[in-house]
């Protein structure tokens, strides 16, 4: 493969994400708005936010746990919120799986953390991951609220109490716009807990 074609296939690549990035903006923005005021919410009561994923989406919720738990903004200081990411244990990970399967491996950490006034944040490209399906009725059961996000064509927007559907079925370039959407909650999250003038006093 020459430069020529490998610049063609990137400028592609890009092009569509960028395209898809843009479709979400169009179709999103209320869906993420009412994701993060639940999360506001679930935080200000003194509650915990869940999260879990796949692959990809194990990186998110890592990832995501990672700016609740520390901070967002380099510039905003505040205090921590309560956050944890259900795929960083692989102790507990590779324990239930080999004793039971993977099905049950995230609706079994629910069951021991997750509690009533709690959030699940359950992420799946697909839409179809049964372990993440499996969590989300778990959560549901345990009066836990309950957001999905997820590309198109799967269950899990179809079983959570809010869900943020990016529009396409291309993983790849779901997954690149998942996490301007996560990041867009975050921003939403500590400016709605602690103030638009204090998040912003540094710009």
């Amino acid at each position: 493969m020459n430069i020529s074609d490998c610049e063609t296939l990137v400028s592609q690549h890009l092009i569509r994400s960028s395209e898809v990035a843009q479709a979400t903006a169009s179709t999103c923005i209320g869906s993420i708005a009412a994701a993060a005021s639940m999360m506001v919410d679930v935080f200000r009561a003194g509650k915990k936010v869940l999260i879990c994923g796949n692959g990809g989406s194990a990186a998110d919720a890592q990832h995501l746990a990672a700016e609740f738990v520390n901070r967002f903004r380099k510039d905003f200081e505040r205090p921590a919120l309560p956050a944890i990411a259900l795929t960083t244990d692989t102790s507990f990970l590779t324990a239930y799986a080999n004793d039971y399967g993977f099905d049950g491996s995230f609706e079994r950490q629910v069951l021991a953390l997750g509690k009533s006034g709690d959030l699940l944040l359950a992420i799946s490209t697909s839409g179809n991951s049964v372990n993440v399906l499996r969590a989300v009725n778990s959560a549901r059961e345990r009066g836990m609220k309950t957001v999905g996000l997820a590309g198109e064509g799967g269950k899990l927007p179809t079983m959570v109490d809010q869900a943020i559907i990016i529009p396409s079925f291309d993983t790849q370039h779901v997954q690149e716009v998942m996490l301007a959407v996560e990041h867009s909650i975050c921003l939403l999250v500590e400016t709605g807990l602690f103030g638009v003038k204090e998040a912003h006093a540094s710009e």
